[in-house]
């Protein structure tokens, strides 16, 4: 079984956005205006593509707030997540 590509969506302080960012390659993919936007109705899912990946969610002040997998089918635990 192939490794899953690992992302994650962070804050930008900066930019005062929101950006995903491919963690092994330090590129960000796409950036967002909100938190909201970047999680609504399969965004993340879409913008990590076909081979799917693993997405680490943070909290606006630091910290993560939950992981999910794209598809689902290639989360490597059973989890409700």
């Amino acid at each position: 079984m192939a490794k899953l590509q690992k992302f994650t969506l962070s804050f930008d302080r900066k930019k005062e956005n929101w950006k995903l960012e491919n963690d092994k390659s330090d590129r960000v993919i796409k950036r967002f205006d909100t938190k909201d936007e970047a999680t609504a109705g399969g965004v993340l899912k879409k913008t990590v593509g076909k081979e799917g990946g693993s997405v680490r969610i943070e909290k606006k002040k630091g910290g993560y707030e939950e992981e999910r997998t794209y598809p689902k089918s290639k989360d490597p635990r059973e989890s409700k997540g």
